[in-house]
């Protein structure tokens, strides 16, 4: 029997059970237990203003070392480029659709003041640099709230990842696909991360079946850009990465909260060498200007850490 801790929203319970079926056809008994994580118990301040790694990641570690359960899905988008030693990520199972979804209203359509709800940095800078005129909005809770809300007029449109749609059946919600050259994607959306003990147990060689190679070689380009800027997962940052024939071809964005200096660079390369082309590039990034948006934003303490 196997253990798979996951947080209780209605997204997180249906990855870590799309996790556990795919177990189960292995011939191997699982059962979920619900942790609680810090960023679950903070719901009325933006994510970026917590400026915690590891906000929806560490308590489910940390009954991963201590043993009281034997795996965690999480959204890999979640998780900090370092993991505590002792874990891994045995598994990235195949992505999702990476890509962020208007919903309530199609760009085009939303007038000057409009007001456009999201909890993401990211997202709210790419907002401001595409259409400065909007209101840019804080929402926080589930997907099923966020909808509410918004259903509830308290926002014109919200901007949600298509993953998490699709995932819930609430496809038809999306109003608006947008392109990874407009809104560049969070570093691993779409993408599932099943981490182990790295200790070549049971759960380890079990989950490692799962494993889907582009993705994984993608999200590793694509963590490495990240790695390279810090390592947080709340930060006005996009990179996405897709791999054909060997080759990888990765984006990676900055931008300015208030969405006047965006830095964007693209690299292409072996897949084969993906972390490698992601560093470098994550190293372009602070080179053209990322750093000085990255201490405006984060001050001395984000100063100390690229210097590291």
């Amino acid at each position: 029997m196997l253990t798979i801790g996951s947080r209780g929203s209605q997204l997180a319970l249906w990855q870590a059970r799309w996790i556990q079926t795919r177990l189960e056809n292995f011939g191997v008994e699982c059962r979920l237990e619900i942790i609680h994580t810090t960023g679950d118990k903070i719901t009325d301040v933006a994510l970026s203003k917590v400026g915690t790694k590891g906000l929806f990641t560490k308590e489910i570690e940390e009954a991963l070392l201590q043993g009281t359960i034997d795996l965690a899905v999480h959204s890999l988008k979640d998780m900090p480029t370092d993991l505590p030693v002792g874990l891994t990520l045995a598994a990235i199972p195949v992505r999702e659709d990476p890509r962020d979804a208007l919903v309530g209203a199609r760009m085009a359509e939303l007038a000057p003041g409009a007001r456009v709800g999201t909890s993401s940095l990211r997202r709210a800078a790419q907002l401001r640099s595409v259409r400065p005129e909007l209101e840019i909005e804080n929402i926080r809770g589930n997907v099923d709230t966020r909808l509410r809300k918004l259903d509830e007029k308290q926002y014109d449109a919200i901007v949600l990842a298509a993953a998490g749609l699709r995932r819930l059946g609430w496809e038809n919600r999306i109003t608006e696909l947008l392109d990874p050259g407009v809104m560049c994607p969070a570093v691993g959306q779409g993408a599932l991360a099943v981490e182990t003990r790295d200790d070549c147990g049971q759960a380890q060689e079990i989950c490692s079946r799962l494993d889907h190679r582009e993705t994984r070689i993608a999200v590793t380009a694509e963590r490495a850009v990240l790695a390279a800027l810090g390592g947080g997962c709340q930060v006005p940052i996009g990179a996405y990465a897709t791999v054909e024939h060997d080759r990888i071809h990765l984006q990676a964005v900055i931008v300015s909260p208030d969405g006047t200096q965006v830095i964007e660079l693209k690299a292409n390369g072996a897949a084969a060498e993906a972390a490698i082309i992601g560093r470098a590039l994550g190293g372009q990034l602070l080179a053209e200007g990322g750093r000085q948006i990255l201490e405006a934003v984060y001050g001395a303490e984000a100063d100390a850490k690229l210097r590291t």
